[in-house]
C-alpha cells in the first residue's frame, strides 16, 4: 500500500532541505527524494551580502530578507546545538577610483546606512593586501556552512521517516487519477531539483540562465590574511590561517561539472592583483557546479499553470543564503492556503509556457 504524504520534495540542496523543513515545523507529512550527490548547494560558499555589483545595489527585499535568514540559521543552530552562519565584515576593494566614488555616493544614501560602514582611501593599506584605490567595509555580511548544514538536516529528514535516496524517474509519476511515484501517494509534488529543472517535462520552459561556477580551496604558507570576507570582482573566504577559500567563475556556455585549469588560473591571477603570494598557494580543493540563476534574476516559485498539484522551488542562483529561508515561509504559507505566493512563475506563462515545446518525459 502506497505511503500517503501531503508533500513530496524532489532535491536535497537548500531550496529543498529549508522547504521540507518549514513544512514538517507546520505538521505535514513530508518526503524529500534525493539522488544523494554533490549539488550545488554544498559546493557553494553560502555567502550573504545584501550589497552586491560593481554598483554596489542593495539586494531587494534584503530588509527583509536578511532578518528572516539570520532568525532561521539562529533556529537551526539552536535545534543541531551546532552554529550555520558565520557573520563576518566583508571589505570590499576598489579596482578604480570611479568605483570608490560609487561607494561614496551610496554611504551618504540612508538606505545603505545598515550595510555599509567605513570607506578607507588609498594611503589606508590592509595588512598583507594590495589597495590602490582604497576600499569599503560592509556590515551585514557573512557565510553559511551550507555542506554541515545539509547533512544535519539529512540526518532528521532520516530519523523523522521523511528521507527517501533515490534518482526521481519523472516516467514513475503517475498524475491521473490521484498522485503515486514509487511506494508513494503525494498531495504535491515541489520540484527542488537547481538546474536539473531545465530538464523537468513539466517546467523546462521556464527562462532559467543557468552559470556554471568554480572555486579552489589554497593552502599557502606566510601569507597573512585579515579576518575579513574579501570582494575584489571575485570573492576570498579565510577559513584558517593557512588555508583560504576563493570563487567564483561565471561560465554560461559549458554547463557541466567538470572542472577547468582554465578557471583555476582565473582565481589566481585574480587573487595575485591583491596578494601576489597567493597565486603560489597550493590548490587543495578545486570544484565546479551549476547555479540555477534565471533570466529575470528572480526566482521560480508556484504551481504549474496544468497541473496544479506539481510544483516548483527554483532558481535562487548565487544568493539562495539569502533568499530561501523568507520565500520558504511564504511558499510554505502558499501551499497551505492556496494564496499566490511571491516570485510567482505566472509571469511566464504568457511569453513561455504557452509558446514553447515540451520536452519528453523519459
Amino acid at each position: 500500500m502506497a505511503k500517503a504524504v501531503d508533500y513530496l520534495i524532489v532535491g536535497q540542496g537548500l531550496a529543498g532541505s529549508l522547504l521540507a523543513w518549514e513544512l514538517l515545523q507546520r505538521g505535514f507529512r513530508v518526503m524529500v527524494v534525493d539522488n544523494g550527490q554533490e549539488n550545488a548547494s554544498q559546493i557553494a560558499a553560502g555567502l550573504i551580502n545584501p550589497v552586491t555589483g560593481m554598483r554596489l545595489v542593495k539586494s531587494a527585499d534584503s530588509d527583509v530578507l536578511l532578518p528572516a535568514a539570520k532568525q532561521r540559521y539562529t533556529q537551526l543552530a539552536a535545534f543541531f546545538r551546532q552554529d550555520f552562519y558565520v557573520e563576518k565584515p566583508m571589505v570590499r576593494l576598489f579596482r578604480s577610483q570611479a568605483e570608490a566614488q560609487q561607494a561614496a555616493q551610496r554611504q551618504a544614501n540612508p538606505e545603505y546606512h545598515a550595510y555599509l560602514g567605513d570607506i578607507y582611501p588609498t594611503a589606508k593599506h590592509l595588512d598583507g593586501l594590495l589597495t590602490p584605490h582604497g576600499y569599503l567595509v560592509q556590515k551585514q555580511t557573512g557565510y553559511l556552512l551550507t555542506k554541515s548544514l545539509l547533512a544535519c538536516l539529512k540526518d532528521f529528514f532520516i530519523a523523522n521517516n521523511s528521507y527517501q535516496q533515490s534518482d526521481f524517474c519523472y516516467q514513475q509519476l503517475q498524475i491521473t487519477p490521484k498522485l503515486s511515484w514509487q511506494n508513494l501517494a503525494p498531495k504535491q509534488v515541489v520540484f527542488c531539483q537547481g538546474y536539473q529543472a531545465m530538464n523537468n517535462p513539466w517546467f523546462a520552459w521556464l527562462p532559467f540562465q543557468a552559470v556554471k561556477g568554480e572555486i579552489l580551496n589554497l593552502r599557502h604558507q606566510g601569507v597573512y590574511l585579515p579576518d575579513y570576507l574579501l570582494n575584489y570582482g571575485r570573492w576570498l573566504l579565510p577559513l584558517d590561517d593557512k588555508e583560504c577559500r576563493i570563487g567564483a567563475t561565471f561560465d554560461h556556455q559549458t554547463l557541466d561539472c567538470q572542472t577547468t585549469t582554465a578557471a583555476a588560473q582565473q582565481l589566481l591571477t585574480a587573487v595575485a592583483d591583491i596578494a601576489p603570494a597567493l597565486a603560489q598557494a597550493h590548490i587543495s580543493q578545486h570544484k565546479a557546479n551549476i547555479r540555477p540563476c534565471t533570466i529575470d534574476k528572480k526566482p521560480f516559485i508556484g504551481r504549474h499553470p496544468q497541473l496544479p498539484q506539481l510544483a516548483i522551488f527554483n532558481g535562487f542562483g548565487a544568493k539562495g543564503s539569502l533568499q530561501i529561508p523568507w520565500y520558504s515561509q511564504q511558499f510554505a504559507d502558499s501551499l497551505s492556503t492556496n494564496a499566490p505566493p511571491p516570485a510567482n512563475i505566472q509571469r511566464h506563462y504568457a511569453t513561455h509556457f504557452l509558446n514553447q515545446p515540451r520536452p519528453a518525459i523519459t
